[in-house]
Order: structure tokens, then sequence, then C-alpha cells
């Protein structure tokens, strides 16, 4: 990850094309031919051994003979030679190259390249087309439109499509990248650079393929949360399920683990060329949604039902309610005995006036989010003129419309009078509707990303105790395999509840536990390396004497040792018989993905768990709203509520069971698998019956790493102010919002101008949600807290870092309740933050204050900081040198 060097791609003051050609049709003659007449204002250099010109322009021999060194150079050669002019340019002083060719090999450019810090896009690329600057540097057969939306495709084939589409659709671009392989820029490379890009409004991928994961997830979430992010991902193959030696690795599938990860990151999957063609129209023409409330207006019944058959999955868009108000205002403008509803039919004759009348009484009804409007062209009516009565109706107004004009040539020019004025235009009502889903969830993820969960951090620190030497004991196991009195040990110690158990070597010791226990009884044959015990005959059910047990016991050692010959040693675990009619079948489990690391399986469990293919993954850390969400998009979640006089399951225990089971694996993440099934859920709650769990040795790997860091709970530590009174610093967690408003509400005007730069009269939610809710892995935030009488903290101070990309740079900024001025709370923090960055590596951090901010200046030269020229009067800059720069390239 890093953004070094970037600005030379996206923003070069001299560009050199290296293998420039005179031939009709090549790479060098196509690049040049862009350069020219994209409008680039700077210097466009050819380079060929034997032209003295190409397209007019005077060439060079050699890349030495350059006059300048260009910011950003083409390589249109053969792949062989591109290791070695790499070098070249890099010697040079270039910073940035693009490398169409395909047949080089990853290691020598590399190689060739860093050394030098030169960046470089491909192989394989496309170009780059930034039309902002007249920046075509690309063979591209379609300049780009200036526009907001910036997008970033690994294949150049549909840079090509995509471009042809655009143009005459209006539809502009801040930036067209052809990432091709990414052997030196990746999607997160360039994520870190659009994000903070005030010229692209939203982000579009195309993702072919994965090849590491780097950090992917953290510049996704980054760039979500300052502009949307849509991805749209061809499976690497086939989303085959093969049995695994866990259910929850045979669920959980690399595309399942994909779609998790992308709802975790604040971002939006798109499925297929279509619907990215839609999001691209979406992303430039709509607003985000602020719910998922539809309204329908077309010219036909007919029509209009086509946006039905788009809105049937829970969760998914609805159509709006209209209030008697607003039913009354339409019915004044309609023609008498029109049926006034939703969807709304203005009737096969309806003209300009009547569309415009009634798009514009439902924007100021403010009744629906988002308003649909149909039109299928005839004989009694103008499309442009429609069109335009429309955008009249909807101009000024902050409602967002989506239309679809019906058909092709007839409604081609009103589609672009859409375009021009900025209205979001489809070619149907279902590719309207599919658009309008894909903003809900849009939403939707970017919710779970500002919602502030109830503290889940407290308790936890006996369960850790207690796990470790369950752990070890795995460890040291044949195949990492917990016995199931391990495993229910291990689960316990977290608060998930599960049916008690007890062990029996031999069937005369199960028929006496079974006596203890009381009957019926369940039992089952202790071999934790039998995937799915009840297929291959391993449980027996309901038995209601000691006689029963014996004989099961021995039959159940019988039919298994004809598969494992080892079972007719093995012991057995029984259990008293559970009793709960109106319980729901459950699973939840542990997986390792490849590229994403751990997630969480969750959905209907059973002996038929893999048949209906109802279950979901999420990526933990996971609290309460996530768990919820993880719940809800399963369809056995429908099950869950009351219905036919069964009372509905306790939700929020399976949600608490999610939790539990996600902290569970951060706390331990030697584990690899796990499976609980089946898992009881009724109006009692939540109880385990059966469990499975491996675990190996903790790798610093991508399929071990979490995708998201959870919280780094070893970073807390004690302290004390200067009047002796004990206080706790560790890093923000996303449950403190609360105490953080209330630590801003406590500061005085004054202070609150100095740190944040201006006057401060409210701090909304999503503003502290975003305080809070950090990524430790890009910023990091200390609190101070110190506990209350009567129960619960406050929140003293906090100090925060935001880390560039490259680990090079950190912003400081701090805050200290005004009260507590001069108790040494400010330096405490401040040492804190210090000690965390050098021993991260960083090599610098700095902060920029208030000319007039006289006590944090005293802070920070008390701590080794030094002025800087800033390039504003009243604002200082100040720096403190943590560990030695890196050597120049």
């Amino acid at each position: 990850m890093s953004i070094r060097n970037l600005s030379h791609l996206f923003d070069p003051k001299a560009v050199a094309v290296i293998g420039a050609s005179e031939r009709p049709l090549s790479a060098g003659a196509v690049v040049i031919r862009n350069l020219l007449t994209g409008g680039f204002k700077g210097p466009i250099m050819p380079v060929h051994p034997d032209l003295r010109a190409v397209s007019g322009v005077l060439a060079y021999p050699r890349i030495d003979a350059l006059p300048l060194v260009p910011d950003l150079a083409v390589l249109c050669t053969p792949g062989a030679a591109v290791p070695e002019l790499l070098d070249q340019l890099g010697r040079l002083g270039t910073r940035a190259a693009v490398v169409i060719a395909t047949d080089v090999e990853r290691p020598a450019l590399l190689a060739a390249a860093r050394p030098h810090g030169l960046r470089v896009l491909g192989t394989g690329s496309l170009g780059i087309l930034v039309p902002r600057i007249g920046l075509a540097a690309s063979f591209s057969r379609q300049p780009a439109l200036p526009g907001k939306v910036a997008l970033v495709s690994q294949s150049g084939a549909l840079c090509g499509a995509l471009l042809d589409w655009a143009r005459p659709h209006g539809i502009g671009f801040s930036h067209f990248i052809s990432l091709g392989a990414g052997d030196d820029i990746d999607f997160a490379d360039v994520l870190d650079y659009l994000a903070n890009d005030d010229q692209t409004r939203a982000i579009l991928l195309y993702i072919e393929q994965i090849r590491r994961r780097g950090d992917l997830v953290g510049a996704a979430r980054a760039a979500a949360r300052n502009k949307p992010l849509l991805l749209v991902r061809v499976p690497e193959h086939p989303d085959l399920r093969r049995p695994g030696a866990f259910l929850a690795e045979t669920l959980a599938t690399p595309e399942e683990c994909f779609d998790a990860t992308v709802r975790r990151s604040g971002a939006l999957r798109v499925g297929d060329i279509d619907e990215m063609f839609g999001a691209v129209e979406t992303l430039a023409r709509g607003r985000v949604m602020a719910g998922k409330r539809l309204a329908v207006v077309s010219n036909g019944g007919g029509v209009a039902m086509m946006t039905l058959a788009e809105m049937g999955a829970p969760g998914d868009p609805r159509l709006a309610g209209l209030a008697e108000e607003t039913r009354a205002k339409l019915a004044a403008r309609l023609p008498a005995g029109s049926r006034i509803g939703n969807p709304l039919d203005l009737g096969l004759d309806a003209d300009p006036r009547r569309y415009g009348d009634a798009v514009r009484v439902l924007i100021e009804s403010a009744a629906a989010d988002a308003i649909l409007v149909i039109h299928a062209p005839n004989a009694m009516a103008d499309p442009v003129e429609i069109a335009e009565a429309v955008i009249e109706a909807q101009r000024g107004h902050p409602g967002t419309v989506l239309t679809a004009w019906m058909g092709e040539e007839s409604v081609a020019p009103a589609r672009q009078r859409f375009a021009a004025a900025g209205v979001a235009t489809y070619p149907t009502p279902s590719a309207a509707v599919r658009s309008f889903r894909q903003m809900v969830q849009y939403r939707r993820n970017q919710t779970m990303l500002t919602e502030t969960p109830p503290s889940q951090w407290e308790g936890f620190a006996e369960a850790r105790i207690a796990a470790r030497p369950i752990i070890e004991r795995g460890l040291a196991a044949p195949g990492g395999l917990l016995g199931d009195d391990q495993t229910r040990a291990l689960l316990a110690a977290y608060g998930i509840p599960i049916q008690p158990a007890t062990q029996a070597a031999t069937p005369d010791e199960a028929a006496q536990a079974a006596t203890r226990l009381g009957f019926p009884v369940t039992l089952t044959l202790d071999r934790p390396d039998i995937a799915r015990r009840g297929e291959a005959g391993a449980i027996a059910l309901g038995l209601e004497t000691a006689a029963a047990v014996r004989t099961a016991a021995l039959e159940l050692r019988r039919r298994v040792s004809c598969v494992h010959p080892d079972a007719e040693q093995a012991g057995f675990t029984l259990q008293r018989s559970l009793l709960r009619p109106d319980a729901r079948l459950l699973f939840a489990g542990i997986a390792c993905d490849g590229l994403f690391g751990p997630v969480v399986v969750f959905g209907e469990g059973g002996r038929v768990v893999e048949v209906p293919r109802d279950h979901t993954v999420g990526l933990p850390p996971l609290n309460l709203p996530l768990a919820r969400s993880i719940i809800s998009r399963t369809r056995i979640a429908r099950l869950l509520k009351a219905s036919d006089g069964r009372p509905a399951a306790d939700r929020t225990a399976v949600a608490e069971l999610l939790v539990r089971l996600s902290r569970m694996l951060v706390d331990n993440p030697e584990i690899v698998a796990c499976d609980i099934n089946p898992l009881y859920a009724d109006h009692h709650g939540v109880v385990a019956l059966d469990a499975r769990m491996r675990v190996a040795p903790w790798r610093n790997d991508e399929s071990r790493r979490f995708s998201i860091l959870p919280y780094p709970a070893e970073l807390e530590e004690d302290a004390t102010l200067r009047d002796g009174s004990p206080i706790r610093l560790r890093p923000i967690r996303p449950e403190d919002e609360p105490a953080h408003a209330e630590l801003i509400a406590r500061m005085t005007p004054q202070d609150l101008r100095m740190r944040f730069f201006g006057l401060v009269r409210e701090v909304q939610h999503f503003q502290l949600a975003r305080m809070t809710q950090i990524d430790y892995d890009r910023e990091m935030a200390f609190v101070a807290t110190r506990d209350l009488e009567g129960g619960g903290f406050e929140t003293l101070g906090v100090v925060r870092t935001v880390i560039d990309p490259d680990n090079q740079r950190a912003e400081l900024g701090i805050l200290v309740r005004s009260d507590l001025k001069g108790t040494g709370l400010g330096r405490t923090l401040l040492d804190k933050i210090i000690r965390y960055q050098r021993h991260r590596g960083t090599r610098q951090i700095f902060a920029q204050i208030m000319a007039e901010n006289i006590p944090m200046l005293r802070l920070s030269r008390a701590a080794g900081f030094r002025p800087c020229p800033s390039g504003e009067p009243d604002v200082l800059e100040l720096a403190l040198d943590l560990n030695p720069a890196p050597a120049a390239p």
C-alpha cells in the first residue's frame, strides 16, 4: 500500500511515449494521437530510435536524450525491453510509468522500478485518462468526458466498451484507469489516492482477480467513508460447494467471503456488466437515498407492473404509501376518474403537463425517497416534451428522480435531455429499480459504518484466561481437533450456552451415565474428526433406558468402524434430550478464507444445513448491530418471528451468541474452524447441542490475519495524573460515542475553536461515529477514561493520529477537557501516542495548530516538536521526527 509518487501518474506536467510510432493502429501511434488530441497542456515527447518526428512532434532517439525529465512515461514497447527501459527512466528521475505489454515478468519489473521509486501502472494496462487536465495516456478508441466518477478496471477490453457507452450517454469521469495486472500499483493504492481527490465524487471498481489482499480492505473502508464506492467482481471460478472437514468451511465460499468484505467496507457490489453500466448512471446522476420508498409514475399500468417483479425480496425497495393529502392533490390535477395510487397510472394520453404535475406533487409531499417516472412512447405525446416537463418539475428540489423512457430511436433525444440535466435515465423500468435497489443497499452498508453498538468488551478477561489451556491442549492434539469436552468448555467460557454433557469411555459406562443424567438421552460417538456425525450414523436420539443406551453405543461403534476402523475404541458423549418444541434449528461457525481471513458463518441448521444454502458470512470482529445485520440476510430470519401460535425466537440472544463467537475468535486466533450445529433458538433464548472445533498455530498470512483489525486490547495501560488520581489509557472503541459526545459538550467554545479551527455549534452523530469507529491499521486514537462512582466511566481527553498510507507521516490532534488543564493529562496522552507511532515505525508526527494556541505550542515544544513553515500566517506546523527517513532513491 502506497500513494508514493502517484501524483506523477495522475497529474503529470510532462509525458514521454517510449516506442512512439507512425505505424497505423499500433499502440505507440494511438497513444501519441490520443495525447495530442486530448488537450494536455504539458510537453509530449515521443521516443523512437529512428524517427525524427512522430505525428508532427519532434522525437528523441533515446531516453537519455530527452530535454527534460518526464513525470510520466508510457511504454509501448515489447515486454522484453520493459525492465531495462524502466531502469533508464528511473535513473533519469521519472516517477511514474504505464506499461502496455503483457509479457513482462513481475519480479524483473519491480526490481527495475522500485529502487528509483518509479511507480508502474500495468502490465497489460490500456492506460489512464484524466479528462480534467486533458490527459489521454492510453490507446483507447474513445476519449472520456470530464466528470466526477472514477473508474478503475483490470480489464482493458471492458474499459474500451465502457468508454464507448459513456460518451453518447453524457457520462463523464474524473479518472479512467486501466489497472492491468496490478504488478505494482494495485486497487488499494489507487483507492487511497482517489479517496482524497476532491475532483472524484464516486469510485467504481471492476475486479477480475485479486491475487493478494494487501491493504485492499482498509483502503476500501477509508474510501467508502468519503464517497460512494461500487465494485463489480467476476467470479474467479464457479461457486461450487464441496464437502469439507467442517460445515463452516464448506459454506464460506470465496464469493460469499468477498461479499461480506464489501458489505463491511461500506461499499456496494453489483452483479454484472449491465448492472455496472446502471451503476455508472446512478453514480453520475443519482443521490444517496435516505430510505427505500419508491413512487412509480407511468402512462400505462402494464409498464408500471414491470417494476413490481424487481421488488419482491425482504429488505428490497418498497412502494411508498401516499397520504390522503397527497392523494387529494393528485386527484385535483389529474383527469376525473383517475385511479390514485402507487404505481400512479397517468393514462395512455398523458401529456407533459400531467407528468409534470404528478412529479411535482410527489416530490413536494416527501412521500417517497425516489420517484421512478416511466414513459412508453405513443403517437399522442412527444417524449422530449414530457422529459422536459419532468426535468422542470424536479428542478430545485432535493428529491431523487429516476426515469425510464422505453424504446430506442424515438426516445433517444429525450434521454439526451435527461443526461444534460443530470437526471438518471434507464432503458427499462426493471433496470431503474435494480439501480434503486443498489442505492438502498449502499445506504444500508454505509449505515453499518456509523451505528453505535452497545458495549461488548466487559467480562471476557476470565474467558481469555480459561481458554488458553484448552487451546494449548488442542494444538498438541492430532490434527488440532478439540475433544467434545474441550469444545464445550471453551464455548461455555465465552458465555455461549451449550447443553451439558458427560463423557463415557465404554458402552457400560455410557449406560450408567445415562441413568445419572435421566432419560431420555442423546448419545454421540466422541469422534470430533467426523464432520457430519449424523450422516455417519454416530448419533442416537431419544434413548429411554440404560439397556437402550448400551445397545446404541455398541451399534454406533460398529456402524462407524465400517469407515473408521479405530472407532471400535471411541468413547461417548451423553446429553439429556432437550425438549423445546418451539425451537428453530440454526447453525453458527467459523472458517478461514484464503484471501480475507477468519469469517463467521450463520444460517439454518440441522442435518440439511448444506441443502437450502440459507446462510450468510460476516467478518469479525462483530458487535450487536453487525450481528443483527448478519441474521437479517438469511431466509430463516423470517421464521424467527412469531407465527401460527409459536412465539418469536429471541433474536437478541442469537445476535449475542454471534458476538461471543466472534470475541472467542479474536481472543484465540489459533481457532481455524468451528461448527455449532444444531443451535436451538426460541423465546427462552439459545442453546447449542453439538459443536466441533479445530485449532492450529497462528501464522502471519492472509488466511489467518483479520481483514479488519480487532480492538488492540494490548495497548491498554494505567496512568496517573499529577495529583495521583488514576486514569485508564486505551484505544477508542465504537461504543465510546456517548462519552465522546459528553467530552465535547464539556469543552469551552474557545477550546473547541482551537481544536477544530472554527466555531463548533453541534457535533452530529455521523461525525461522532467517524471519531469513534476507526480503522486501527490506518489511524489511532487513545482516550483517557476515569471510572464513575455510580458505575460506568467518563472520557477526559483524546489524542489522535491519522497515518498516511506509506507510514511516513502521522497527523496529530489532541483534546483535553477544559476543566482538566494543568493536570498533566495532555502530556500523558501525547507521550502515549508518540510511543505508539515510534513503535509502529512512523517517520514523523506533525500537527497544525492556530498560532494563538499557546498551551498546545508549549505542550508540543516540551515533547520535542519543532516549528515548520505552514504557508498560512495564522497557522503553525509542528513536527517531531521519530525514526530516520528512508534513503532517497
